[in-house]
């Protein structure tokens, strides 16, 4: 073979697709879900800080500064009491991003008991958890959570005990399949013939197989707690009308949109569904990183 052809067929295969990108080309992709979930994570910490910090601030009343537009000292303007907005705002995300959270570990447990109950114990359990599942899903969302709410007198610990008991629903299924699927695998039957404790099956073996779905569900279900926070606030069945809350701020607004001070609504607004997004990214990053279908995108 001439050197020619030798240069040539070099050429060609150096020139040939390549059909399985190299690990050093994937990583970044990864690195970017993580980047992604936490500079989320880190912006909402910081809503949350700044929001306790400015509480004072958002209370504090200014009536020869009311009704004014939004301005380099007051970006998202003052309400009718003189109060500045930008504060309110970042006061109340901090109240709605607590409830949420609290709510979401606390329902994210419940579904996790209930449907280790069910894959895991006798049938009367499961066929037990699944009546209790239809029963909860078959009840509008909306009016269990006010009656709930209304029920332990509204409030901080009321909204949040009335969220976590009303979205485990739909995690307890998902959990409950994945247990099942775990359950019914081959090396958790050999691990049982080698004479390993239902116990130690359980930490070795389910937990690792579980825990990447329980913690999206569980941050995935923020985004659902922090919404209907807000809803049954504006309702009035929520936070008390003196609480910083996004739901209070857009409630109160209603009554002077027509009055032209848009900025009352559209600001507080756009800021909650700023912060659902912020989760959604969050969840949706953690479930690229956890996910093995998804491991080498």
């Amino acid at each position: 073979m001439t050197e020619t052809t030798l240069a040539s067929a070099v050429a060609a295969s150096s020139e040939a697709p390549v059909l399985s990108a190299p690990r050093a080309r994937r990583l970044p992709n990864r690195k970017r879900s993580a980047a992604l979930a936490a500079a989320s994570a880190l912006l909402l910490a910081a809503i949350v800080v700044a929001g306790l910090l400015l509480e004072p601030a958002a209370q504090a009343t200014d009536f020869a500064a009311k009704n004014l537009a939004p301005s380099l000292a007051h970006p998202f303007g003052t309400d009718w009491m003189g109060r500045d907005m930008l504060c309110r705002t970042l006061a109340g995300l901090s109240t709605s991003v607590l409830v949420g959270l609290g709510a979401a570990v606390a329902s994210s447990l419940i579904a996790l008991a209930l449907a280790a109950a069910a894959a895991l114990g006798p049938r009367w359990a499961d066929a037990a958890v699944s009546w209790l599942v239809d029963l909860m899903m078959g009840i509008p969302h909306i009016v269990l959570l006010i009656l709930i709410s209304f029920a332990l007198g509204k409030g901080f610990w009321g909204v949040t005990i009335g969220v976590a008991l009303t979205h485990w629903p739909s995690l307890t299924r998902v959990l409950r399949a994945e247990i099942l699927q775990c359950k019914s695998a081959g090396y958790v039957a050999a691990a049982a013939r080698l004479g390993q404790s239902p116990l130690a099956i359980a930490w070795r073996h389910m937990v690792p197989y579980v825990l990447p779905q329980f913690v999206v569900g569980l941050v995935l279900l923020f985004p659902h707690a922090i919404l209907h926070e807000a809803a049954i606030t504006f309702l009035g069945f929520g936070l008390p009308p003196e609480m910083p809350a996004i739901g209070i701020i857009l409630s109160e607004s209603m009554g002077y949109l027509s009055a032209g001070l848009w900025w009352l609504a559209v600001f507080p607004g756009a800021a909650l569904v700023l912060v659902v997004m912020l989760f959604d990214a969050v969840g949706e990053s953690l479930r690229k990183l956890v996910d093995p279908a998804s491991a080498q995108d």
